[in-house]
């Protein structure tokens, strides 16, 4: 393999060096240096991954809401490892994290983050009379709100590219899917935009996200990937949006757009920033430490450029 376990953790190290240089990585590099061993935490991260991985093809519990079916060359990271991976990769470990997935094939280069938001039921019905240019100005707006926040912690402005996919609702089967590019301010014009690719899985006390992330030239090729866990999520009896009882159940208090405007710009700044990070140097520490699969030695020739 080349590189070894202790090289991996030096070329992870040197990548957050370069990132923050960038500024595309401010809120890993502060973490970093909150932290009274950086190497030692992305060790133990890598290693409870490694260990509550569950390779596919198997079928995962997501709470008490669904299953989600794993498909060979695939891995589901559970939490609480999925959590403390993504904290020791400079993120939030949220309260609606579910889990991540992950590729182990040689051609694969993605990640996917799992999600539950008990918001309540989410009434559909305004999808009728979208206007995607009305959702885009939205989305705008609301990424031009957290940028305030953003730039209070130090970490670069996130700006709107445009869509990748235009959102798109399929009221069947109640899933929603959309995709934006977006780059840090200041990024150089040379560096890939950040692209998060969003499938949403409406139910009835909430919804489900699986969210694609991957660099903008790999859109195209990923995308079938979280297409098809989409696909596969199945909510249980009781759970399904179709077994809401108006008399019982909670609504949430907004609709369908919101999660293509205002509430998904909360999130779009994080995404962005793991896909930078997945796009130029993740796989190098993921598959190394982590062990996954055969495309360590694919990876470990991937140089790293500042």
């Amino acid at each position: 393999m080349g590189m070894g376990f202790q090289g991996a953790l030096r070329a992870w190290a040197g990548a957050l060096a370069c990132m923050s240089v960038m500024g595309l990585m401010s809120a890993t590099a502060a973490h970093a240096q909150q932290a009274s061993n950086p190497e030692q935490e992305i060790k133990q991260a890598w290693a409870a991954a490694k260990a509550s991985a569950k390779a596919g093809p198997t079928s995962v519990a997501l709470r008490d809401q669904a299953t989600l079916k794993i498909g060979a060359n695939e891995v589901f990271i559970p939490q609480p490892a999925a959590g403390q991976l993504m904290h020791a990769m400079g993120n939030g470990n949220s309260q609606d994290l579910l889990g991540l997935v992950m590729p182990t094939d040689e051609e694969s280069d993605w990640m996917v983050i799992a999600e539950y938001e008990a918001s309540g039921y989410i009434k559909d019905d305004d999808a009728k009379d979208w206007n995607v240019d009305d959702l885009f100005k939205s989305l705008k707006e609301g990424t031009a709100a957290a940028n305030e926040e953003r730039e209070k912690r130090g970490i670069p402005a996130l700006e709107i590219q445009g869509w990748v996919e235009r959102p798109h609702y399929d009221a069947a089967t109640h899933r929603l899917i959309w995709s934006m590019a977006a780059r840090s301010k200041g990024q150089p014009a040379n560096e890939p935009e950040s692209v998060n690719y969003n499938t949403y899985a409406l139910g009835r006390d909430g919804y489900i996200s699986l969210n694609l992330i991957t660099a903008s030239d790999h859109v195209a090729a990923d995308k079938p990937a979280v297409q098809k866990l989409l696909a596969d999520l199945d909510f249980k009896d009781g759970k399904r949006y179709t077994d809401f009882n108006a008399k019982t159940d909670k609504v949430a208090e907004y609709g369908l757009a919101a999660l293509v405007g205002g509430i998904a710009a909360k999130k779009l700044g994080l995404f962005a920033v793991i896909a930078a990070f997945l796009a130029k140097f993740a796989k190098v520490a993921i598959l190394a430490v982590a062990g996954f699969g055969a495309a360590i030695a694919k990876f470990f020739k991937r140089k790293p450029s500042a």
